[in-house]
């Protein structure tokens, strides 16, 4: 239901209840924690394999594939300064039909992405310290990141530039030592420009399977748009920082990346794809480094990502209660730090018990995740043209229609290329949200915003 007119915000056509106290480096920084700067030391072998070495350069790709995405985002989060993303992007752009399906599917993405950075960080401490139960790992992940983003986003925004500093130190010891180890050639190394271009592995098609891959370490730029209620930068604070943030950390992929290849140039004798990282980080710097890069990513996994995912699929939560599209309860904000707690602690409910059902599926779980992403910025695309040409009558026609369209085409070939599971279980959470909306409309729950253009 719309808000009465002594209640709307002067942007946003809602009672301003959240705090504004985020500046563009706020978001910027909670960005670089979603996105992982560190985050290529976990899937590194596989993107190498797939890659034929070229692991650089799929990167790269990634980083301007997702580039369009980021622009528009950019102008949505313009035009509309609101918490809900792309849930309230698609809702305003397209219909309000589309904003809850949208939104339904960023749900699939949001609402299970805390429960395996938790599951990835608590397993990989559990090989490190195995008298401490997975559960108590889980446990005191999750109850560490709600507390923290109970208290406030200001607090955990603090949290964040603590842990993003701490992560880059890691990043800046390892290219250091990378670097010297590939000047004293250990294991072979020197320098060349074959993990960005090799001209006799180089295949289009290849390159772009790892692609589908590497972008993956992408996702997580569009939360920063949860977070417009509690900007204090102006409309634009938002598509900055999701640019920018973009940038930041696609250039920081490509150098540690770009080192690792370097230092094992041989990718199809890893011992274990899915350690390679670490094997690489032993041979450059001995088992000190490779302790280092182990740890740095459950803390970055399970403390820094799974912080800023958690508030921002209970920003999506609080947006979508809010419009009445799910329980009421869920858009409570506590009176004292005015964040919503309801969603908040039911997002860490979640987390529990996902974790608990997939604790041997990892896989499963990812999958499903990355359908949901990826389907939702699909909606994204649409939402740019069928807003701004078809309502507002735009002629920028470069900004929308020519990028999002180049968007929504990019993306659509990343989706084509997910795997099977991923599609099976992503439709049948589709499904569930036709269902769930079409008993809205039929029981009159469906109160549908005064959205106005």
């Amino acid at each position: 239901m719309a808000q009465s007119s002594n209640e709307k915000g002067s942007e946003t056509g809602y009672k301003q209840e959240l705090k504004r106290s985020l500046t563009f480096w706020d978001l910027m920084i909670y960005g670089l924690v979603f996105m992982v700067p560190i985050a290529p030391f976990g899937i590194y072998g596989v993107v190498a394999q797939g890659s034929n070495g070229m692991v650089a350069l799929a990167y790269l790709i990634g980083m301007v594939a997702m580039i369009f995405t980021a622009l528009s985002y950019a102008t949505m989060s313009e035009a509309f300064p609101i918490a809900g993303s792309v849930y309230s992007y698609a809702q305003r752009g397209i219909n309000d039909s589309a904003g809850f399906l949208a939104g339904w599917l960023i749900l699939l993405d949001y609402i299970f992405v805390p429960a395996l950075l938790y599951l990835v960080s608590a397993a990989a401490l559990h090989d490190i310290v195995p008298e401490i139960p997975l559960l108590v790992w889980l446990v005191l992940f999750i109850a560490i990141n709600t507390v923290i983003n109970v208290i406030g986003i200001e607090f955990t925004a603090r949290a964040n530039k603590i842990i993003i500093v701490l992560e880059l130190i890691v990043l800046a010891i390892f290219v250091a030592v990378g670097i010297f180890a590939i000047v004293q050639g250990v294991n072979g190394a020197e320098f060349t420009f074959k993990p960005l271009y090799d001209p006799n592995q180089f295949s289009l098609g290849l390159v772009m399977g790892a692609v589908s891959i590497a972008v993956l370490s992408f996702l997580g730029f569009d939360a920063i748009a949860t977070l417009a209620e509690e900007s204090k930068g102006g409309r634009k604070a938002v598509g900055n920082a999701i640019i920018v943030s973009l940038l930041v950390v696609g250039v920081l992929f490509i150098i540690q990346t770009w080192v690792a290849a370097l230092i094992w140039p041989d990718y199809t004798s890893f011992e274990n794809a899915d350690v390679a990282f670490y094997q690489i980080a032993e041979i450059a710097g001995g088992a000190w480094l490779k302790w280092l890069t182990i740890i740095a990513t459950a803390v970055a996994w399970g403390i820094a990502d799974a912080l800023v995912a958690q508030a921002a699929i209970s920003r999506v939560l609080y947006s979508m209660a809010r419009d009445r599209k799910l329980p009421k309860i869920l858009a409570k904000v506590h009176p004292k730090y005015r964040t919503p707690y309801i969603s908040t602690i039911l997002v860490a409910v979640i987390s529990l018990l996902v974790t608990s059902f997939f604790a041997n599926r990892i896989g499963e779980l990812a999958s499903v995740i990355n359908f949901g992403a990826l389907t939702a910025f699909l909606f994204l695309h649409v939402s740019v043209v069928t807003y701004f040409l078809g309502k507002k009558k735009s002629r920028n026609y470069l900004k929308h229609l020519v990028l999002p369209v180049i968007g929504f085409l990019i993306i659509g070939y990343v989706w084509y290329n997910l795997d099977a599971l991923s599609k099976q279980l992503g439709f049948v959470w589709l499904a569930i949200g036709i269902v769930y909306l079409s008993f809205l409309k039929l029981t009159k729950r469906d109160t549908k915003l005064d959205l106005g253009e």
